[in-house]
């Protein structure tokens, strides 16, 4: 048995099945080997779709997520499972990147996130929204303040 099915993942390894609409009760953690210092996990989901709350018209980006870990980590299928889920959810592209943050954040406390959404262009403009945080009370707290201060 390895030590992803001795966590307790649901999604690894398994036929994928893909959920109809959004599912963050697909997001699934692993213990993290290395809380004892601070690094930087990246991921990058250049297929994300939505479909726009209004029109029903479907929308494309790219999704790049950033976290220092703490004690859990997110699962990669889950999270391919839980992204995948937004394609038939009607959301505007900045409710897409606060909700995506904010169930990261429930799911595992990471010491540090930002989630940013580069959407492609939609009647001759493209919107990029960008949100962060860094867990209240700590350095990286201050980390989230200064990395949105000096947000591009």
């Amino acid at each position: 048995m390895s030590d992803r099915t001795q966590e307790g993942l649901k999604q690894l390894g398994k036929t994928t099945k893909y959920a109809d609409n959004y599912a963050p009760e697909v997001l699934e953690t692993f213990e993290n080997k290395h809380p004892d210092h601070d690094y930087w996990v990246k991921f990058l989901c250049p297929e994300f779709t939505t479909l726009c709350p209004i029109t029903g018209q479907p929308d494309f980006a790219e999704i790049q997520i950033r976290y220092i870990p703490d004690r859990r980590m997110v699962e990669s299928k889950s999270l391919k499972l839980y992204l995948f889920s937004f394609r038939n959810h009607g959301d505007f592209h900045e409710d897409a990147v606060n909700i995506i943050m904010r169930d990261l954040v429930a799911l595992m406390d990471p010491k540090y996130i930002e989630v940013t959404g580069l959407f492609t262009p939609r009647g001759g403009i493209s919107i990029h929204p960008w949100a962060n945080y860094g867990r209240p009370g700590t350095k990286y707290e201050e980390l989230a303040r200064e990395r949105f201060i000096r947000h591009e």
